[in-house]
């Protein structure tokens, strides 16, 4: 079944404090997406953020993102006073993030917000607590544990902390129980809002597809919490870390520095620590990528104590019987293997009898540095989700700037790209014309942004998650642009939306 999406993560929308959020905005673009014949939202991780405000580096994988509550919504049910946020300084550019001021300002607000929620909890405020207590309570200790401590990471909380001695968390829990009920209070509006703007999707007819990274934050309330299923030391230390090889677009690799799995030990369990959070994901979403899927075939192990990934060495994940578990577990789900970088014969064996959809990624197929013979669009196959770039890379009006001529010149041939039409739709139109049952395109480029409209570069600090929509982008002309497209190669919305 033919369909198509927009990638455009929640932080990215337009709004007058600082950062997208879950209000007003979000239901405008559902109804944009609605217009133009869409029928998938892609949205990029939506956990609180961290290190480098990444959400693929987030203090939990349960948790929402605060800054993603919407103030105006907490003002129309009495949490908030319009005063008290609409006065305050939410950063200079409406077209960027500023990660500096929203810590600075928004939890402040919010504070106000859970002051007045818990004064007086709503009904189903406890049973959101009981549900949810499995990850809950870690996180909101978590989080009021690392406020007393500075904002440091958890390996440099006291011992007895670190270690989870019983006595010292029942202590300390005693002692922040007003910072707990905060934290613990923000979930609870977070996940609120969340079930109301998924039930305006479902109205809409519009899917919503996460985002699943393999690996959690070594500062989580995840390894914090179950230490047991990660790779470390005897100090709780990692041994090994995360990254993949250098290649011909990194010389020294990538060394991401994520705590890496205790595959034996999680089998013995039946990977119940997976199960859980692949379940919590599926309460959120009606599919979920999950990225850097070949992790689960063969994943690349970096000694902790190297700069970069060149001492790294490939170990075996744990295959089939892992994915097989889940699936006793819960079932067939509609996932999106990320499945891109160098394939070897038992990582294609892999990703063929799992049986999901892969990833194309049109600009990767023009590469002088790679045969691209996967990425062109007359290779496709119908099983896969093509797509013109992902968060990670440039936009295509950037990529046609500042790729090697001789990349470019090829897209241009093959593509058969014009002025008339605009070479950024005529890529689209490439993907919206193949075999490809699924394609999602990166809202920056329908709105034919250059690099300005750039999400994220890889291995760099500064300046990424920050782009953010103009708000009188979602015209009704663009909206009638892209619907004819779908209708031009059979991709408007039908009913079913499996990515199976």
């Amino acid at each position: 079944m033919r369909q198509s999406g927009i990638l455009l993560p929640l932080t990215s929308l337009p709004s007058p404090w600082g950062v997208g959020t879950l209000g007003r905005a979000a239901e405008q673009f559902l109804d944009f997406l609605q217009a133009a014949g869409q029928s998938w939202w892609q949205i990029l991780p939506i956990g609180p953020t961290g290190f480098g405000d990444s959400p693929y580096q987030s203090f939990s994988s349960y948790a929402g993102n605060p800054y993603l509550l919407d103030l105006d919504m907490l003002a129309e049910e009495g949490l908030l006073e319009r005063r008290e946020y609409a006065s305050l300084d939410w950063g200079e550019d409406p077209q960027r993030v500023d990660y500096g001021t929203l810590c600075r300002q928004r939890l402040p607000v919010l504070r106000l917000a859970c002051e007045r929620l818990l004064s007086s909890p709503p009904e189903d405020y406890p049973e959101f607590c009981r549900e949810n207590a499995a990850w809950l309570e870690d996180y909101a200790l978590f989080m009021a544990l690392k406020g007393s401590f500075g904002g440091g990471s958890w390996q440099n909380w006291p011992d007895e902390l670190r270690r989870r001695q019983p006595e010292a968390l029942e202590s300390w829990r005693t002692a922040l129980a007003e910072e707990c009920a905060f934290w613990r209070g923000i979930q609870y509006l977070f996940f609120r809002q969340w079930r109301n703007f998924r039930t305006q999707a479902q109205r809409r007819g519009i899917s919503l597809m996460g985002d699943l990274p393999i690996y959690v934050a070594e500062d989580s309330a995840d390894v914090w919490a179950a230490p047991e299923q990660f790779q470390l030391d005897e100090a709780l230390h990692t041994t090994e870390v995360a990254g993949v090889p250098p290649d011909a677009f990194t010389e020294l690799g990538q060394r991401w520095g994520n705590p890496l799995y205790r595959w034996d030990f999680m089998e013995r369990d039946g990977y119940r620590w997976w199960i859980r959070r692949l379940a919590h994901q599926f309460s959120l979403y009606d599919a979920v990528r999950l990225d850097h899927f070949r992790g689960f075939e063969s994943y690349f192990a970096i000694p902790a104590g190297d700069a970069d990934a060149r001492g790294g060495r490939w170990r075996p994940g744990p295959g089939l019987d892992f994915l097989h578990a889940v699936e006793d577990a819960l079932g067939r789900r509609a996932i999106v293997a990320e499945d891109l970088g160098y394939h070897t014969d038992a990582l294609r064996r892999f990703l063929r009898e799992a049986g999901y959809p892969g990833m194309k990624v049109l600009q990767f197929a023009f590469d002088s540095r790679d045969t691209g013979s996967g990425y062109l669009p007359h290779t496709y196959t119908a099983h896969c989700v093509a797509y013109p770039g992902t968060h990670d890379n440039d936009t295509i009006v950037g990529w046609l700037r500042s790729a090697p001529a001789a990349d470019t010149a090829y897209a241009r041939a093959y593509l058969r790209l014009n002025e008339t039409e605009g070479e950024c739709w005529g890529m689209l139109r490439a993907l919206w014309g193949s075999v490809a049952d699924w394609t999602i395109v990166p809202m920056a480029d329908v709105l034919e942004l250059g690099s300005e409209g750039r999400i994220n570069t890889p291995s760099t600090l500064g300046g990424n998650w920050t782009w953010r929509m103009r708000a009188d982008c979602l015209t009704p002309e663009l909206a009638q642009a892209l619907r004819r497209e779908m209708a031009l190669y059979g991709r408007l919305p039908r009913t079913g939306r499996d990515c199976q």
